[in-house]
């Protein structure tokens, strides 16, 4: 069941429906509620996630309450969202945090309040501020792809560009710092000639890319924090004529990026499963609801290398599995 309501007219909607009284909001008779909070409602991973959310809750008996950042970084609305919940009377919030620091005052609201908080795909700084973390491990996934850049540059010196999300995100840096390790360099190596921010946008992943090019025009390797960020790129290394001598490896595994693969746009990327996150997050508040036992530590959802041009030593599915498991 899914009960989506803007949060600023959810308190209305409460007394409408007659949910107002007692409990925190959460009649005896209700079924338990289970709230979830995206970054965003456009985006097709976080798309995918409600509809993980809607699964469960509908084969758990209970009922999904959703909201979402108005933009990547809308740290007020998730706040707003999680007051909202709360009076609500939710079991259990699920966040993907747009802001993982500034956010932290607000679940420990909720946590105080006795709502399980359970961060998905990103975590919050600290880590512990959730009571539980269903999440993609990052900084492997972003591993698995600087491990293949290395093996298929072949031993070719690396002029690398890092199209990033932005400062101050873990999910960001996290992916960043993988890459790096898994192609066997350090912060500040000279192979890295220009690093610039995306915040995941396909348009701002050009106008990055235009800019290392102008910067570095030698650029042969692209790591990217998404593929929208590596579509981006693309476009604009195909307007300098660049695009079949430049690699260019991301993260996420959506339908759109999978694709890229599978055309030659994208070298590989890394998939991550929100769907799956979703659903064992919800699983999770059920199980609280139920038996009051709650959720902790970090749970692993998964990443799988995809591509279509296999490299030895590094483990990969190629694009008929990506597609099979893709979103969006």
């Amino acid at each position: 069941m899914n009960a989506k309501i803007p949060a600023g007219l959810l308190v209305t909607a409460l007394l409408l429906t007659g949910c107002g009284g007692g409990g925190g909001g959460q009649s005896a008779s209700a079924p338990p509620k289970v709230g979830l909070i995206t970054k965003t409602e456009t985006n097709p991973f976080f798309v995918k996630m409600k509809e993980g959310a809607e699964k469960a809750a509908q084969a758990g008996g209970m009922e999904l309450m959703s909201a979402a950042g108005k933009f990547d970084g809308d740290n007020a609305s998730q706040i707003t969202a999680i007051e909202n919940m709360v009076a609500a009377g939710v079991k259990g919030i699920l966040i993907t945090p747009s802001d993982t620091k500034a956010i932290v005052p607000a679940i420990q609201k909720a946590r105080d309040a006795g709502v399980l908080v359970i961060a998905l795909d990103t975590p919050t700084e600290p880590q512990n501020a959730t009571d539980a973390l269903f999440a993609t491990d990052n900084f492997k996934a972003g591993e698995l792809i600087g491990q293949y850049a290395k093996a298929a540059m072949a031993g070719k010196p690396a002029k690398i560009a890092t199209l990033d999300l932005a400062p101050g995100i873990t999910v960001g840096q996290l992916r960043h710092d993988g890459f790096l390790k898994g192609f066997g360099v350090q912060e500040g190596d000279p192979s890295v000639v220009c690093s610039q921010d995306t915040r995941g946008d396909q348009a701002r992943g050009q106008t990055a890319m235009e800019n290392c090019l102008q910067k570095a025009p030698d650029i042969n390797l692209v790591y990217t924090i998404n593929e929208p960020a590596a579509l981006g790129a693309y476009t604009a290394l195909k307007a300098k004529g660049r695009e079949k001598d430049v690699l260019i490896v991301s993260v996420d595994g959506g339908c759109t990026g999978t694709r890229a693969v599978q055309s030659g746009q994208i070298a590989a990327t890394s998939q991550q499963y929100p769907l799956k996150m979703a659903e064992e997050g919800v699983k999770a508040v059920a199980a609280f609801a139920r038996t009051g036992q709650k959720a902790g530590g970090y749970t692993d959802t998964g990443v799988t290398l995809i591509t279509d041009k296999a490299v030895p030593g590094v483990e990969a599915q190629d694009t008929a599995f990506g597609l099979a498991n893709c979103w969006g």
